[in-house]
């Protein structure tokens, strides 16, 4: 028998809405007891004092990229699994966008069944027996027939957690299409709100820092004008549409409005657009690259703001692993993505929650049981009877940045050699 007590720790439960602190006492991955002055379950039991620390319901990831298959060297499935457990998530969606592409029913069932024969083989003290559990998004298009559908109801007899390219699609006529074939499927669509008519070769967000950092500038237009067209769409098929990467004060407005009208739309932002904007830029660090480019002042602002008040539901990490080489070119041919599984968590409670920008309760949703819906699916309450997907958080623990403390084999992070706070401390999948 495996068992843990943990006493006198902070439990945030966005599912029920509760932060308070208690003992939990957990056995074979199973919540046994929650209450006030618990016993140890017999003498082998693990008790740890966690006060100071938090217990939360595992974090969810909307979407990411994996470099496996076709570029291994940037990310196996196997360590970008460690890499999101030592971050405290125990649900993780990849996009399709691999080489091959996720897009057709043969792949999908062979990445899922390789995925569920990897093997823990860390000594590190965070990393659970099990790994988090792993979905694929399946493409919406083929990428060699280019305008072609893919097999929308094949794809989804095995098993991917929803339908999303990951990139524009700037042919509406298809996209109609597919809305009108997705309506009966039932399962999630993520599109990406991006007219590349519109982003020439912007490589940061236009605004008056572009110009004084001589940088290409990518006009907020090239979102919000996609976004409106895609509300369109959905407004007439009334199929459920999830936007991913919303990055602009505008695009904010549209989607609320959308949600005030009864669209069935959700939406979600990148946990770097919620903490650094353009002027971040200052220094061309090449790991601030990235695609939608950060924001302006105001449209964090009113990110952070979405985010409390719920017109974006989620934050999404968007892990996107590079080698050194591939990174350390010229800001403006530099590939865009950072990674972020073991790092968002501490940098979003440090610069949000102990800002008082957000409560606990409210980051803790819109990185747990809100991107689980969006995903259709639930986050268990942190109950007994129930199975342990929790989070061992310690947030004034300090740590650096640096190839001993990180999973992940890529190290494309501004955050590359800095000390940060908080870190997760054990995570039940």
């Amino acid at each position: 028998m495996n068992s843990q007590l943990l006493k006198k720790v902070r439990v945030i439960d966005p599912v029920t809405d509760t932060d308070k602190n208690v003992d939990v006492s957990i056995v074979d991955n199973c919540i046994q007891d929650v209450g006030q002055h618990l016993d140890k379950i017999d003498e082998d039991t693990e008790t740890i004092n966690c006060e100071g620390l938090i217990l939360g319901t595992g974090l969810v990831d909307l979407y990411s990229h994996s470099g496996e298959p076709g570029f291994e060297e940037r990310e196996t499935i196997k360590t970008l699994l460690k890499a999101a457990a030592a971050g405290g998530f125990t649900r993780v969606a990849l996009l399709p966008d691999t080489t091959p592409t996720i897009d057709n029913p043969a792949m999908v069932s062979q990445l899922l069944s390789d995925s569920r024969n990897i093997k823990v083989d860390s000594d590190r003290q965070n990393l659970p027996n099990l790994l988090p559990n792993l979905y694929f998004w399946g493409a919406l298009t083929q990428k060699i027939a280019g305008k072609q559908m893919t097999e929308l109801a094949d794809l989804a007899d095995v098993g991917i957690v929803g339908f999303s390219d990951g990139l524009p699609l700037e042919d509406l006529s298809l996209v109609k299409r597919l809305l009108e074939y997705l309506q009966p499927v039932n399962k999630p669509v993520a599109l990406w709100g991006c007219d590349r008519s519109l982003t020439c070769n912007g490589v940061m967000r236009e605004c008056t820092d572009s110009i004084h950092f001589g940088l290409p500038g990518n006009p907020v237009t090239s979102e919000t004008s996609a976004i409106a067209s895609l509300l369109e769409l959905v407004a007439e098929t009334r199929t459920p549409v999830h936007f991913m990467r919303v990055s602009t004060a505008r695009s904010v407005e549209l989607i609320a409005i959308a949600k005030d009208h009864g669209l069935p739309v959700t939406a979600s932002t990148t946990w770097m657009h919620l903490l650094l904007d353009t002027k971040a830029i200052y220094n061309y660090n090449q790991n601030l690259r990235l695609e939608p480019p950060l924001g302006t002042s105001k449209d964090v602002l009113a990110l952070q703001k979405a985010v409390k008040n719920g017109t974006i539901d989620a934050i999404a990490i968007e892990h996107t692993p590079y080698t050194y080489e591939e990174k350390m070119v010229a800001f403006a041919t530099a590939p865009s993505g950072v990674i972020g599984f073991e790092l968002a968590l501490p940098l979003l409670w440090e610069n949000l929650v102990e800002t008082g920008i957000l409560t606990a309760l409210e980051l803790w949703r819109s990185l747990s049981s809100n991107p689980a819906w969006c995903l259709q699916q639930r986050m268990s309450r942190i109950e007994p009877g129930k199975k342990a997907e929790l989070v061992l958080f310690a947030p004034q623990k300090p740590w650096k940045v640096d190839g001993k403390s990180l999973n992940t084999l890529s190290r494309n992070t501004p955050w590359l050699g800095k000390e940060i706070t908080g870190r997760v401390i054990r995570t039940w999948c």
